[in-house]
């Protein structure tokens, strides 16, 4: 069946035969051209016997002459076909020049792929990094420890790397792709439809286009590579928004660091590494809002973690709900005041792992059942979009409290999430006047 539908296509393409509405023409000659019916414009067909390469000719199957490269714009709205032949022969010697200086700069300039990714693996002599941070956007150091262990685990042996980046084509390319697609996970799994070989041909890509940025003239065959799909990111369940009331009932959480830290995640959204990355001059008690502008990078190691600017280098305002502000001068007046807001006694913040060893105690002594379902500390701000959305707000808000967008800084996005986090915890505050006996189920830890 497909097979005769595709014989008939080929058919009619041949023939010349209309399809959609278009006239599919045959090309016999350098090129071919034809006027749409119902725009009235000219569009063109090269073909290879005009003495362009195949892939090249591909690009301008059936295109428009209004996408004529800005050189040849005067061009671009032939009034006769007389016009649009005498424009097609134009475009086939601009783009012979083209890629006579492209043969011209492989030459003068051979750079083996190998050599240009390496250059991405460690902070010196970074394009990358120089580039971002000329523009004043710090480059992250943990993004550049992943990529050289994929580089290492997946890239180092492969033959892509002793080509001359100035000559890789599409095919070269794809083929590259296809090996990496075939290699293996530590786990024996194909890498093909992973995380890791979405990131490990994202690195490739990255790296090429940062060549392009320096060398237009260049043809980056990732250009025409459509990127892998995108891995659907780890599954994340949410707690209702009884069973966040129960996490906050008199006995459940008692250390006031503990408290603070719980508060910050469920009813502000914020992530583990802007927690202790809030500093006490962040906190905006007049507005009132919180100031996202630090945040740990590779927080999760103690030797490593440095203190920088928020995820995807967007600083933003979050709500500082009456209840979160409570819990913090209830901190200051126990552990004192500091440069971070949530930190010990001495002013040092905890390990990386400390809400992922903390968040399981609070959900056993809440008698949260956490059976068969993923329950992390990212899940606090899953479950605060969701209760949000319950309660009516509009997206675009909680989208921006979540700093998942660049953020419109107002405080009128602010004050519809702040106030429905406030009317929720409030129900908290009368729960706890009326000394509701904890359930059975709860258990005391330590």
């Amino acid at each position: 069946m497909h097979r005769a539908v595709i014989v008939l296509l080929f058919f009619a393409r041949s023939a010349g035969f209309y399809f959609g509405g278009v006239p599919m023409p045959r090309v016999s000659g350098p090129f071919r051209i034809y006027k749409r019916p119902d725009t009235k414009k000219y569009l063109i067909i090269l073909h290879p016997s005009c003495g362009l390469p195949i892939e090249v000719c591909r690009e301008w199957d059936r295109v428009s002459f209004t996408h004529f490269p800005p050189q040849l714009s005067h061009l671009r709205d032939p009034g006769s076909k007389s016009a649009a032949k005498n424009a097609a022969y134009a475009l086939i010697e601009y783009l012979k020049k083209e890629m006579a200086a492209k043969m011209d700069f492989c030459s003068s300039q051979p750079l083996q792929v190998g050599e240009w990714l390496s250059r991405f693996t460690s902070l010196e002599n970074n394009p990358r990094a120089e580039r971002l941070i000329s523009m004043g956007l710090p480059y992250s150091p943990g993004t550049i420890d992943l990529y050289k262990i994929y580089y290492g685990r997946y890239i180092a042996d492969d033959p892509f790397l002793s080509l001359d980046i100035n000559t890789v084509d599409v095919p070269t390319t794809r083929a590259f792709i296809a090996r990496m697609g075939m290699k293996k996970t530590k786990d024996e799994r194909e890498l093909a439809g992973t995380r890791a070989f979405e990131i490990t041909v994202g690195f490739v890509r990255m790296a090429f286009k940062e060549y392009w940025e320096d060398h237009q003239e260049w043809r980056n065959p990732f250009d025409r590579i459509k990127p892998p799909k995108r891995v659907t990111g780890r599954r994340r369940d949410v707690l209702q928004e009884e069973e966040i009331l129960r996490l906050f009932m008199p006995g459940v959480i008692t250390d006031p660091l503990e408290h603070a830290v719980a508060v910050a995640m469920f009813w502000a959204g914020l992530r583990r590494s802007e927690i202790f990355g809030l500093k006490t001059e962040d906190l905006d008690w007049r507005t009132p809002k919180l100031n996202i502008n630090h945040a740990w990078k590779q927080f999760g190691s103690t030797k490593k973690r440095t203190i920088g600017d928020p995820k995807w280098h967007k600083r933003r305002e979050a709500p500082f709900p009456e209840d979160l502000q409570f819990v913090i001068k209830e901190l200051q007046k126990t552990n004192g005041t500091h440069e971070f807001v949530f930190c010990y006694s001495d002013g040092t913040i905890p390990h990386g792992k400390w809400i992922l060893e903390k968040l399981p105690r609070w959900l056993k002594r809440a008698g949260i059942d956490t059976v068969g379902r993923k329950i992390v500390p990212h899940s606090a701000r899953h479950s605060l979009a969701s209760s949000l959305e319950a309660a009516g707000v509009p997206l675009r808000y909680i989208r921006d409290m979540l700093g998942h967008s660049s953020m419109k800084t107002t405080v009128g996005y602010l004050h519809t999430p702040a106030g429905k986090i406030n009317e929720i915890t409030q129900k908290i505050g009368r729960i706890s006047e009326q000394n509701v006996t904890m359930p059975n189920n709860v258990l005391k830890i330590g």
